[in-house]
């Protein structure tokens, strides 16, 4: 067994080899081809004290697409022309269902700007999800989110966590949404953590709703927690990707069932410093066949 201050030696390593070496592009696999992302967010404190500068380290490490939850109070132009000189692009951002109710078209604009292609619901307050019709109510807000970024081109999608996983009745929040969202109008971007968290099969769900994740979440979980999040163990929840237990060679090969364009790397809390963890995830995700 490697030791941790071993494994971050050879990663260090290995990462400085990628940097020097020319191999073919072929022997440097991604899985299925697509480009390591991140969600930004896990990067938050650092964003938070030097935006340019971690925007830098991150294209360093190799990822070449974010996905965005904030911009640092830089306009639209501004963040794109810092995405473009460090070679990275953003096809998705996260937004709340407060932007919905804002100045949505405006939003729309300045994700047309940045390049995106996909608008993702991220999160729903708990105010706003007390009762199954509450759930009604959003399939009707989220199915015209999505008429109006269509029509920019961009897809509109629902990010999840565990709560979806809830009953009502014979059925659960999740699986609701998925039979009432307009297929076309509305996709999902599936947090494979929280999926395997709340006790289900992320590609159980890629077989039975085939072609609606375009997008996925990909971070690890230590063990098997019961379906319920306590706040005093967020940090001791969650594992850079490849040093939990989930077995993410199942789950990319039958992402492609589900539609997967993107995925990103996303670890919401850290144990090691998040720029390390992201790193070891890259790692892993970069060699994984």
């Amino acid at each position: 067994m490697m030791n941790r201050r071993n494994f971050i030696s050879k990663s260090a390593l290995g990462m400085a080899a990628l940097a020097t070496t020319q191999a073919p592009a072929g022997l440097l696999a991604n899985p299925y081809g697509k480009p390591v992302g991140i969600q930004l967010y896990t990067l938050r404190d650092e964003l938070q004290k030097d935006m340019a500068g971690t925007l830098k380290k991150v294209a360093a490490i190799g990822i070449k697409e974010v996905e965005l939850y904030d911009l640092y109070g830089k306009s639209a132009s501004e963040f794109a022309k810092i995405l473009k000189d460090d070679g990275l692009t953003a096809p998705s951002g996260h937004y709340m269902t407060r932007h919905l109710h804002g100045n949505w078209e405006k939003e729309i604009e300045n994700a047309r700007t940045l390049g995106m292609k996909f608008m993702v619901n991220a999160i729903l307050d708990p105010e706003e999800r007390k009762s199954f019709d509450d759930y009604k109510r959003l399939a009707e807000l989220f199915n015209k989110a999505g008429e109006q970024t269509q029509k920019a081109g961009i897809q509109y999608c629902y990010h999840n966590h565990n709560f979806e996983f809830q009953k009502y009745g014979n059925t659960t929040a999740y699986d609701y949404l998925l039979k009432a969202l307009d297929s076309k109008l509305v996709k999902f971007e599936m947090d494979c953590f929280w999926v395997t968290h709340a006790g289900q099969d992320p590609v159980a769900y890629f077989k039975k709703y085939p072609g609606r994740f375009p997008l996925l979440h990909i971070k690890d979980l230590k063990d098997h927690p019961a379906a319920t999040v306590e706040k005093d163990d967020k940090v001791g929840m969650f594992a850079p990707v490849g040093k939990g237990t989930i077995d993410w060679k199942r789950i990319f090969a039958a992402a492609p069932i589900g539609g997967m364009k993107h995925y990103f790397i996303e670890q919401d809390w850290c144990e090691q410093p998040p720029l390390e963890a992201v790193k070891m995830s890259y790692i892993y995700l970069h060699g994984l066949t």
